[in-house]
């Protein structure tokens, strides 16, 4: 496949996936960014094995959990 030929693939699958979510604006680079997940998955499955993991399109702050601090204890030798 030509450069050309995937990345107006990946312009295809976007607005596809624009017209699935309602055509809402401000969620291009979402739709752009999982329209060449799906595209280059499906063009390199010929050449290796690819699995597309099944993750929110975007993360909020929600979706992140907080970093536990670790305690650091220092021994004090005489």
């Amino acid at each position: 496949m030509h450069i050309q030929d995937l990345e107006q693939s990946i312009r295809e699958r976007a607005y596809h996936l624009w017209i699935a979510d309602g055509c809402r604006d401000g969620r291009a680079d979402t739709h752009r960014l999982a329209a060449q997940r799906e595209v280059l998955a499906r063009s390199l499955g010929g050449i290796a094995r690819v699995t597309i993991a099944e993750t929110p399109a975007v993360s909020t702050p929600s979706d992140k959990k907080p970093r536990e601090a670790k305690a650091v204890s220092k021994a004090k030798g005489k």
